[in-house]
């Protein structure tokens, strides 16, 4: 690997142990139904975002919220000994990729048959600290 290679992959290493994230896959949940709590919390401080997602009445809140916890779990990993309340943590980028999709099908009349595609989706959540040092 040439020099140039390797700074930056050591740089993209680093810029690696500063995020936070946590995935979802073969959510069986439709993408469209997903995005909608979604959008609801991207770009919106963490604690907020759970308050957010806690008092939703759609179903697929539960699992983002369980998502989110997920994301700040690995966050603390990464960050023993500081405190979550003073890190101001925020939701950055969450997206919603569509996953595969069962194939069925449901018998119509005159001996027809209609294709059911019951989709799932993946999730994706990245957190980013907003600390300001002061000195």
């Amino acid at each position: 690997m040439g020099s140039r290679k390797h700074n930056n992959a050591i740089k993209l290493k680093e810029a690696k142990k500063q995020q936070y994230s946590a995935v979802l896959r073969n959510c069986p949940t439709s993408p469209r139904k997903m995005r909608l709590v979604v959008d609801m919390i991207r770009g919106v401080e963490v604690n907020r975002a759970l308050d957010i997602l806690k008092f939703s009445s759609k179903e697929a809140s539960r699992k983002v919220e369980k998502l989110l916890l997920s994301a700040v779990a690995n966050w603390q990993a990464k960050n023993e000994g500081v405190r979550l309340e003073e890190s101001n943590l925020y939701v950055t980028e969450v997206f919603v990729d569509g996953g595969r999709m069962l194939k069925r099908i449901q018998p119509a009349p005159q001996g027809r048959a209609h294709r059911i595609r019951k989709r799932s989706n993946h999730v994706t959540i990245r957190l980013a600290s907003n600390n300001v040092v002061q000195e």
